[in-house]
């Protein structure tokens, strides 16, 4: 870094003005545009990934302003400085001119005479360190006052090596404004020889890095925040994922009951995950043989996402088949899992319906709780069962649900699914769908071919939400 006061070699001409304020103009428009993107970036400070980006865009307008300054000092050149090294060393005065604070110079120079114990500093300096500009500048033994005890020995190495061993000087400490005030300064340096090789007097550059180091450290709090809430999203959603698989039967084919007698209902099914949002919902699919030889299906969903709607879904999931057990008919049965969710802690929604097959009469019993209805299809054609009443469960205390009976016949083929199966359609829309399946599902021989088919025409899609679908084909 050639020194502008060396007296052993010229000083480096400065580029022409035009190419210089060119520069300026060009880094100033840089500067407009990165401002307007902070801008578009403004954010209630929950999000970390936004908190990131908002911190990078301020750290690139503090290295922009700097470099705004850099270059208008280029363009101005040096500060006026004495022609001997034994004319008398005054600071240069601060321009009377009011600036605003954050357009202040953070950039300063200064020259420490060895041979007569003087020092110039540029008002830039004076500024900086907040000393009166009125006041003597501070020789190279009295510098280390302004700075942090803890960071005077790595100055007095700095200097020690560059007096005895003309290092160049590169390195930051903290500095105590009399205000009261910590900054943090750069400085780089070398000195100047005179014409003998000796070490006449020590210049530097001084620059007030404060914001930009807090522009940095904000950009790495908040990088960090962001690994470790991505670290939180990916351990929640294997937790998640884990307990999903504890609970819901792992069918990788059609499923053959444990039951004893002729096989009487050919049963596969499918989970289908979102495909925008990295976290498991509360969506189940169950099939369950019962001691009195019926079978239990269910589907159902819990609103929300994550480890915490997962876990509810296994606590409802396992209340089901509990109650299933002991015999409970599918009314009474959401009207207990209605109660259940109204007494938990964390309160819940969610809907389900739940059917009880008697193989032996072939007779479905059904209720729902704010849930799409079972579609039935036979012969190449497809309808939905008329629901019975019922409500969301976890919506309000006391509520009743009817029940409703269906009579099967073999090779039917009752699908039950959740909300969001079929991609961009609810309701009706979804139904209609659905059922334009019956020509392809009277064709199929096993209930896992009707779920192929289904995942066929609906599972490549992109999904806003998980779902479930269970196909029981009654043989």
């Amino acid at each position: 870094m050639p020194s502008h006061l060396s007296a052993d070699r010229p000083a480096a001409q400065p580029p022409a003005r035009g190419s210089v304020d060119a520069l300026i103009s060009q880094a100033r428009r840089l500067m407009g545009d990165v401002d307007a993107v902070r801008r578009d970036a403004q954010h209630d400070g929950a999000d970390p990934r936004e908190r990131w980006q908002r911190a990078l865009c301020d750290l690139a307008l503090h290295q922009l302003n700097d470099l705004d300054e850099h270059l208008a000092q280029l363009r101005d050149g040096p500060p006026p400085v004495p022609a001997t090294a034994e004319a008398p060393l005054v600071p240069t005065a601060v321009p009377d001119t009011p600036r605003d604070d954050s357009l202040l110079s953070r950039v300063g120079s200064a020259e420490w005479n060895l041979l007569t114990d003087g020092a110039s500093w540029s008002g830039e300096l004076y500024q900086i360190l907040g000393r009166d500009p009125a006041a003597p500048p501070l020789t190279l033994d009295e510098l280390p006052s302004l700075v942090l005890d803890e960071d005077r020995p790595s100055l007095t190495a700095m200097v020690t090596d560059c007096l005895i061993d003309a290092k160049p000087i590169d390195g930051e400490f903290r500095i105590v404004r009399p205000d009261g005030a910590v900054r943090t300064v750069h400085m780089m340096g070398e000195p100047v020889l005179d014409a003998d090789g000796g070490t006449a007097s020590m210049w530097a550059v001084l620059r007030d890095v404060s914001e930009l180091r807090r522009s940095q450290r904000t950009v790495s709090e908040t990088r960090d925040s962001l690994q470790l809430h991505r670290h939180h999203a990916q351990t929640e959603r294997r937790l998640a994922v884990e307990l999903q698989e504890a609970v819901l039967p792992p069918w990788r084919g059609s499923l053959r009951l444990p039951h004893q007698g002729p096989e009487t209902l050919d049963l596969a099914a499918r989970y289908l995950p979102s495909s925008t949002s990295a976290l498991i919902g509360g969506d189940w699919y169950d099939a369950l043989q019962l001691s009195d030889g019926a079978t239990l299906l269910s589907v159902g969903d819990l609103t929300g996402h994550g480890v915490a709607v997962t876990s509810g879904m296994a606590m409802l999931l396992g209340a089901l088949r509990g109650m299933a057990m002991a015999g409970t008919e599918p009314g009474q049965l959401m009207s207990w899992l209605n109660q259940l969710l109204d007494a938990t802690v964390q309160p819940a929604l969610g809907s389900a319906v739940c059917c009880r097959y008697r193989p032996e009469t072939r007779t479905l019993a059904w209720a729902q709780a704010g849930h799409p209805a079972p579609l039935l299809f036979r012969d190449g054609t497809g309808r939905m069962l008329s629901a019975p009443d019922g409500v969301l469960l976890g919506a309000t205390s006391g509520a009743a649900y009817g029940q409703a009976e269906e009579t099967l016949e073999a090779g039917d083929v009752l699908l039950l699914h959740t909300d969001g199966l079929v991609p961009g359609h609810t309701g009706e829309a979804a139904v209609r769908q659905l059922l334009d399946l019956a020509p392809r599902f009277g064709e199929a021989r096993t209930a896992q071919d009707c779920v192929r088919m289904v995942v066929e025409e609906f599972g490549d899609t992109e999904r806003a939400d998980d779902a479930c679908v269970l196909i029981a084909r009654t043989t």
